[in-house]
């Protein structure tokens, strides 16, 4: 199924909050399972772990992944899910991507620390594209490398520098259902939208911390409808554009206390009083996000890094068809 025509924006409220401290402890990224799975990639230094979690605020237990044994890692970055929840990771420290099922079992890994074709240096970022191929983002080695499930090269592109088609340590990258390909350039503040083949398609984005601007993207992902969203990690928060990387709105944060957060703080009188002594603006705030993974239903989720929970939110729209939704403009509008 295609994209709209047009789209009415009629909203994108906060939804709800799942997770906590001690349960969810800095969550930098998650995946969709089925019926209704979620996993969250946790991460500190010296520990890892995957929660599986259910998208109703449910704890359904966890895993250690930390090693570097095989079936292990040390500083993963990406958790992605196939349609049999086998789980892929990426780990920027050994240099490798590893696969597991959903119980933490070894499946296969691969990579090798280098600059050849082929080889991984702090790998970051990760996604399938329609066919089942594997994108990675190659931090330092600063490209974008194709790869088969079972780590076979397919191609790549991308060198150190400024230019189109240059990278200054990319981090993020999401592959779209036409197969375009995006990639959150992190040192660049900015973000490049490519063909699947490396066509350099667009760029967007400066530094700053204005609309639109970037001080150090590290997370993008792409919905149905070509909206763009950018973890917009060193301003703490989340940008939204359309599909031709104009700006339409941020996400600085609204979290809740999640449910399994109040069902703890009813049976603990000390932290209750904390909380009561506290300023709640600034509790609701996105601390360190890393990461943001769009739903087919159109929830946004952001892991928030500093604060052990995810914050989701609900996209609102309405499809428009030609009749609904006039042609682009010729001009801008006179301001009189």
């Amino acid at each position: 199924m295609g994209r709209p025509y047009g789209l009415l924006r009629a909203g994108f409220p906060f939804h709800k909050t799942l997770g906590m401290r001690r349960l969810t402890n800095y969550p930098i990224d998650l995946a969709f399972g089925q019926e209704d799975r979620l996993y969250i990639l946790c991460r500190s230094e010296g520990t890892a772990l995957i929660r599986k979690y259910s998208t109703e605020d449910s704890d359904l237990g966890s895993f250690g992944i930390y090693g570097d044994e095989p079936g292990k890692v040390t500083w993963p970055v990406t958790i992605l899910a196939d349609s049999d929840e086998n789980l892929y990771l990426t780990d920027e420290t050994l240099h490798r991507v590893t696969i597991i099922d959903n119980e933490g079992e070894l499946i296969d890994s691969w990579g090798e620390e280098g600059s050849g074709p082929g080889q991984l240096n702090g790998p970051s970022g990760m996604d399938f594209d329609a066919e089942g191929n594997l994108y990675v983002v190659d931090t330092l080695n600063h490209r974008v490398q194709k790869f088969t499930r079972e780590g076979g090269l397919l191609g790549g592109w991308g060198s150190l520098g400024c230019g189109e088609g240059e990278f200054n340590m990319p981090w993020g990258i999401a592959v779209d259902e036409v197969g375009d390909v995006y990639v959150a350039d992190w040192r660049n503040d900015r973000v490049q939208k490519f063909s699947a083949d490396g066509e350099f398609k667009m760029a967007f984005g400066t530094s700053g911390c204005g609309d639109g601007q970037f001080n150090r993207p590290s997370g993008v992902d792409v919905d149905k409808h070509g909206d763009i969203y950018v973890v917009d990690r060193g301003n703490n928060r989340v940008q939204l554009f359309n599909e031709e990387g104009r700006y339409v709105q941020q996400f600085i944060g609204d979290a809740t206390l999640s449910k399994v957060a109040v069902s703890y703080m009813l049976t603990n009188a000390y932290p209750n009083r904390l909380r009561d002594m506290a300023k709640l603006e600034v509790q609701k705030l996105l601390r360190w996000p890393q990461s943001v993974v769009v739903s087919e239903d159109g929830l946004m989720y952001v892991p928030d890094t500093g604060s052990y929970r995810v914050q989701v939110y609900q996209k609102q729209f309405v499809e428009l068809n030609e009749l609904q939704f006039a042609p682009p403009r010729r001009a801008p509008a006179l301001n009189i």
